[in-house]
């Protein structure tokens, strides 16, 4: 399971990337959507916009805590047993079918972004592999 968090705003994108963002559920800042490795659409999609947002493997455990705490429920009722709907979110299950919005949405990073200009090495953005972890725990 792959997370993908967009750090970048809405000034200065161009049209494509900013509509491919929206497509992907990614339409404001510090939002953050969890996509299956082996979907080609979606990981070509994030290919495109690889230079606005922050991409990884999530842990399972991560996945529970995003759900518990910035987990939205279509029928604005709580969430009641988000470990269940975890593993059925890395089984492959689309959020929706679940009950809960596909996207999630972040508070920015406590301690803040090291540069939103640069690639991972020295800034956030692009293919943080493991680390991902680290930035989206920072911003529940």
């Amino acid at each position: 399971m792959i997370a993908i968090v967009r750090i970048t705003g809405r000034v200065k994108t161009k049209e494509k990337v900013t509509e491919t963002l929206v497509r992907l559920g990614l339409g404001k800042k510090y939002t953050c959507i969890l996509i299956d490795e082996k979907d080609k659409i979606k990981n070509g999609m994030l290919k495109k916009v690889k230079d606005y947002v922050a991409y990884g493997e999530i842990d399972k455990q991560l996945i529970i805590r995003l759900v518990e705490k910035r987990g939205q429920s279509l029928n604005k009722k709580p969430i009641k047993d988000a470990e269940k709907i975890a593993d059925a979110i890395l089984s492959g299950k689309n959020p929706e079918e679940l009950g809960i919005k596909k996207y999630f949405r972040l508070h920015p990073p406590l301690g803040g972004l090291k540069s939103s200009k640069k690639q991972f090495p020295k800034g956030v953005l692009g293919n943080h592999k493991q680390e991902i972890n680290k930035l989206i725990e920072r911003m529940l």
